[in-house]
């Protein structure tokens, strides 16, 4: 079992193109594991497309492996989405690393794109069926609730065989979802204590259907800052967060320095989590290349310590 640290990316906090790919240069020559685009459609701060985002990470890079934070699967069309991905595979040489989730049914992204949330749960399951089979098969015939193929087939197919399939979620129907089709799980927002229970509930599930999932693919992340509380950027970034998701991110953040970021990892790891996505929370772009490069320096080491 490993454990890997890799680094996410919500928001595009770069003034343009080259400060985003400089960014990607110093994570791939830094030997971060792996980057995570977030998945956000409509949103007055700026985001990038995860789906695209991949596509041109698996040109630009030689040697990261890179995901969906997740990607919400109610909004995609499950065979395109699946050419789509084996695709990136192949081009990419074998570093994509799908992973999926819901979507919050107070996403504005449903209701922008004219998608109904009711059914959404059962579209993402015969969606995961669907996907998980071209990927794999030489033809797939499929009848479902919301999508029918007929002696179906993708090519090339992608490079890793079988291509993982990272799940997100807590929810009850998420920790099915991981256990029946699912070969990895992502947490979100949520605290050691969150996560330790689903691992467990996974596992269990899993071992009921006759499937088992590697050890190692158990991820959790949070936001990271080397800094402190008091600066005032941290501040409102804390008021911000209490307000929105109703209680401090004490939890779900560490801030100070190597030791804070280590004894928060840690204690997802003793929950059962060995792949960490870390988001920096960082103000601009030159704060967002400082705080990665310390990630990288000075944290990096003490996770490859740890196997």
């Amino acid at each position: 079992m490993t454990i890997s640290a890799g680094i996410g990316i919500a928001n595009f906090p770069f003034e343009d193109a080259r400060g985003f790919w400089r960014w990607v240069d110093l994570c791939e020559a830094g030997g971060v594991d792996s980057i995570w685009q977030s998945d956000r459609l409509i949103s007055r701060e700026a985001n990038l497309e995860c789906m695209s985002v991949m596509a041109a990470l698996a040109g630009a890079t030689k040697r990261i492996k890179f995901g969906m934070n997740v990607a919400s699967l109610g909004l995609r069309d499950p065979v395109l989405t699946a050419k789509q991905c084996a695709t990136i595979d192949v081009l990419s040489d074998g570093r994509l690393l799908p992973a999926f989730g819901l979507g919050s049914t107070r996403s504005r992204d449903y209701t922008a794109t004219g998608i109904a949330t009711r059914r959404r749960g059962k579209r993402m399951d015969e969606a995961m069926q669907i996907m998980s089979r071209l990927w794999v098969e030489e033809a797939v015939t499929f009848a479902g609730e919301h999508f029918r193929l007929d002696s179906a087939s993708i090519s090339p197919r992608p490079v890793q065989s079988p291509l993982p399939l990272w799940v997100g979620g807590s929810a009850k129907q998420a920790i099915e979802r991981t256990a029946r089709w699912g070969t990895g799980w992502q947490a979100g927002i949520a605290s050691a204590g969150d996560v330790g229970p689903v691992v467990r509930a996974i596992k269990a599930r899993a071992l009921e259907l006759g499937r088992s999932i590697d050890e190692d693919h158990f991820g959790a992340g949070f936001g990271f800052r080397f800094g402190s509380p008091d600066e005032p950027f941290m501040r409102r970034y804390i008021d911000g967060f209490t307000r929105s998701m109703g209680q401090p991110p004490d939890a779900f953040t560490a801030v100070g320095g190597v030791e804070e970021i280590m004894r928060l990892l840690r204690g997802f790891h003793s929950a059962g989590a060995h792949k960490f996505i870390l988001r920096p929370i960082a103000n601009g772009a030159d704060e967002m290349m400082g705080q990665t490069r310390r990630l990288i320096e000075e944290v990096l080491p003490e996770v490859a310590a740890l196997n």
